[in-house]
């Protein structure tokens, strides 16, 4: 079995923003979703099509790519399934939905979830399967097939979340660190206010309860919907 050395940086260090294009963008958003997927039965045919499609991406986007899935083909698919499992499943902090890091599992957490639904069947997108709409391999397929502005406002407005989970994946020295670093380096910069939430969540962890639904720390509204 092949072995992949990951060398991480100081998991509350930003990642450096990589410039793209709108195109590579899409690419970065759709290669992420294919690989931060479950690695079911197509999982192989997944890795080959990630390969094929990131000759045009930034050197660092392509390597961090080249580097999953290098290690992902030196394992076998009951290996990678136990360490998705593993790691996605059987660590909180390694959650793969946006609103835990909004909202936690608090009462709050039903409206997020309306509000992700509502955006997938304002941009024409139906939802089909078990997973929630806030589930991030959902949201970068989405992102990566639409134009709309509100979509494309989506991860942008969950960035903190991101931070979070690329912080606690980078922490494992997990091969997924990559992949979500690739995703928060095309958002581009983080924004002053965007890095004070994402610390406070690295310091607190995301909320045990809100009381109340006045100010809910995540949109309630989608433009022009």
């Amino acid at each position: 079995m092949s072995q992949v050395n990951f060398v991480r940086r100081a998991p509350a260090q930003p990642v450096p923003p990589v410039e793209v294009t709108d195109s590579q963008r899409t690419i970065v958003y759709m290669a992420a979703s294919l690989l931060l997927d479950y690695p079911g039965e197509d999982f192989e045919q997944r890795l080959a099509t990630v390969r094929e499609s990131i000759d045009e991406l930034p050197l660092a986007l392509a390597d961090r790519f080249v580097a999953f899935c290098d290690w992902a083909q030196g394992q076998t698919r009951t290996e990678v399934e136990s360490a998705y499992v593993e790691t996605f499943d059987q660590k909180r902090r390694c959650a793969p939905y946006l609103t835990y890091y909004a909202v936690g599992d608090t009462r709050t957490r039903g409206a997020a979830l309306l509000t992700f639904q509502e955006l997938l069947k304002a941009a024409g997108f139906e939802l089909t399967g078990s997973e929630l709409p806030d589930y991030l391999p959902i949201v970068l397929e989405l992102s990566a097939r639409s134009d709309d502005p509100a979509v494309q406002a989506l991860l942008p407005a969950y960035r903190e979340g991101l931070e979070v989970l690329r912080a606690a994946l980078g922490q494992l020295s997990s091969p997924w660190t990559a992949l979500v670093e690739n995703v928060c380096a095309v958002l581009g910069p983080i924004p002053d206010e965007t890095m004070e939430l994402y610390q406070k969540l690295i310091r607190q962890g995301p909320p045990a309860e809100l009381v109340g639904t006045g100010e809910l720390p995540f949109p309630t509204s989608i433009p022009g919907v």
